[in-house]
């Protein structure tokens, strides 16, 4: 399926802690939320996490264990998404990922690195929320559809991260956060395809 590019995040792997679903699989995780790692901000006042480009973001690699990540999520998931965060008062106008995901920009695609999965995420009020990080989503997804994450806390494929979201949207469990989830595809893209390692 077509992805669109939601934009780039630095952040380190986070490690699976004691409150976290125990269907996770032991060590790091891999994810795009705040809520489970160490994002950092791409602009100096905090508030904005994400980067426009890949070369900025791999310039604040200032540490070992942070990665860049290009996220993406499916152009046919972006209209309900985009209605989903100008629910919260972010339009496109306000620039960000709502501006990248409305004006449809490419994701660098598969090439550029390593696929590490898709993450079950959804918008509420400036933060991204991970299934991985309200109470035990991830046991919930799994008894009702058979699908697991696999290595970092992601799900390899697409066509089960597709039904895994819809059936999590469907069940409101994520309610009052999340309403409406969606797997981001994630690709690390750190190291030499952008010229810079991380430090």
């Amino acid at each position: 399926m077509d992805q669109l590019l939601a934009g780039y995040l630095v952040a380190a792997r986070g490690a699976r802690e004691d409150w976290q679903d125990a269907g996770l699989s032991g060590g790091d995780l891999v994810s795009m939320s705040g809520c489970v790692a160490d994002v950092v901000p791409a602009e100096r006042d905090g508030w904005d996490e994400w980067f426009d480009d890949a070369v900025s973001a791999a310039r604040s690699c200032t540490r070992a264990d942070l990665r860049v990540l290009a996220v993406g999520f499916a152009a046919a998931d972006a209209p309900a998404l985009l209605e989903d965060i100008a629910e919260t008062g972010v339009r496109p106008e306000h620039g960000g990922v709502a501006a990248r995901l409305a004006r449809g920009e490419a994701y660098p695609g598969e090439h550029s690195g390593p696929v590490r999965g898709y993450e079950l995420v959804g918008f509420d009020t400036g933060i991204w929320h991970t299934w991985t990080c309200l109470g035990g989503l991830v046991g919930d997804v799994r008894q009702a559809t058979g699908i697991r994450p696999g290595p970092w806390g992601l799900i390899e494929d697409e066509r089960e991260a597709r039904r895994a979201a819809a059936w999590l949207t469907e069940s409101g469990l994520g309610d009052p956060k999340v309403f409406f989830w969606v797997p981001a595809l994630l690709i690390d893209i750190t190291d030499e395809r952008l010229g810079v390692t991380a430090r």
